[in-house]
């Protein structure tokens, strides 16, 4: 037997043994970790995606939370587990695509460490300030802020946060000068934004929404690049200052050299559980727009959004503190 041969029938033996081993997954229950606290949006899309497949994929599947470090513990859990599918991620822009930027010491590598599976949702990121500042759009917040440079206070969840980003960003694009004051989360971002203690806070509609309807704060815009279908009366920045965009993203990952084929039953399966209209409804609800994408078109997002906003936090020297 000739050796092209012998190492023809033994890849082939390879590939019928994965198949068999994909055909029976899962055959054990599935690990699904979330880096951070329980209760907030990530957690309860998380939840929501466990309920609907342990019903689809006949095995539970386990919201497990790790917190601490930005995101990076639970993170770096998943980058160093086996690539077999029962230990998955739910990610988001800042631990893959700002983490690594802001921090000289990380345990993992934002894209190379991990398997893009899903994009699972965008979460609606808002520009709100306190009742105080007597401006009704963004156009005239930035000539209020113009004429008193340096008396704007803007709130943060703490250094490098999207609350940060999203600040120093548009302080960048419209030439003003505003205060930043450091929170160590961001549910005290809110309350003190509320209160006026700060003004201004660029943070995730679920959030600062309740507060907006409840009449304590007004909401100026919306930090994507277009409006967002959930709030489609409320501008963009970007209509005032052309090439603004902040997006912050959700997405299912599992560690590097996930098998193909598994990657696409596990986005099969995904998108298939967000398009259950509760789940869709509960998520709008609360600010969060559900999304279906391909495992290619995920993985272009996470690469151009890692250069693009790593790029941005290295010239601008932001770290987190």
């Amino acid at each position: 037997m000739t050796s092209i041969l012998r190492r023809g029938l033994l890849a082939a033996a390879l590939l019928g043994t994965a198949g068999l081993a994909f055909a029976a997954y899962p055959e054990k229950p599935i690990t699904l970790i979330v880096p951070w606290a329980a209760g907030g949006s990530t957690d309860i899309l998380a939840r929501a995606l466990a309920e609907q497949l342990t019903r689809s994929m006949g095995q539970p599947v386990i919201v497990d939370n790790r917190a601490g470090a930005s995101g990076n513990i639970g993170s770096n859990f998943v980058a160093k587990a086996r690539p077999d599918g029962y230990t998955l991620l739910v990610g988001s822009m800042s631990t893959h695509a700002m983490n690594p930027a802001m921090m000289e010491k990380m345990p993992f590598r934002g894209v190379e460490d991990f398997t893009p599976i899903a994009q699972m949702a965008n979460v609606v990121n808002t520009m709100v300030v306190s009742n105080s500042v007597p401006v009704k759009n963004v156009k005239e917040f930035i000539a209020y802020a113009k004429a008193n440079p340096g008396k704007l206070n803007y709130a943060s969840a703490g250094p490098g946060s999207t609350n940060h980003l999203s600040a120093v960003l548009f302080e960048k694009a419209a030439g003003v000068q505003m205060v930043h004051v450091p929170y160590k989360g961001g549910a005290p971002a809110v309350l003190d934004t509320v209160s006026d203690q700060t003004q201004v806070l660029f943070s995730a509609g679920t959030q600062t929404l309740p507060h907006v309807k409840g009449g304590k704060l007004k909401l100026l815009a919306v930090t994507e690049a277009q409006r967002s279908p959930l709030l489609p009366d409320v501008p963009a920045v970007a209509e005032t200052l052309p090439g603004y965009e902040l997006s912050v993203w959700y997405g299912l990952f599992g560690p590097a050299g996930m098998p193909r084929d598994l990657v696409a039953r596990l986005n099969e399966a995904t998108n298939a559980a967000l398009s259950d209209p509760a789940i869709r409804a509960r998520m709008d609800s609360i600010g969060v727009e559900v999304v279906r994408t391909t495992p290619a078109v995920f993985a272009d997002i996470l690469k151009k959004d890692a250069e693009r906003y790593g790029k941005t936090i290295r010239d601008l020297g932001i770290k987190n503190e």
